[in-house]
């Protein structure tokens, strides 16, 4: 039996860069306050969270192409 918590699940990307314009991190696109908060979300929340980024992104950059 592992002590360990599970690691929290993440949308990261390691393509940290927050949009002074949209305040969207432009790899994930969550907020700063949502990555700085991640860690303490519970798995609900961050599950409610990462539902919503696709469409943020989509909405933020309507021109770029995304897999």
């Amino acid at each position: 039996m592992s002590l360990l918590a599970p690691k929290p699940s993440s949308p990261c990307t390691k393509v940290c860069v927050l949009d002074a314009v949209t305040g969207l991190c432009e790899g994930c696109g969550r907020t700063r306050d949502e990555i700085a908060l991640w860690g303490s979300m519970p798995e609900s929340l961050r599950q409610a969270v990462m539902g919503t980024l696709q469409d943020r992104l989509r909405a933020a950059y309507p021109d770029r192409t995304r897999p």
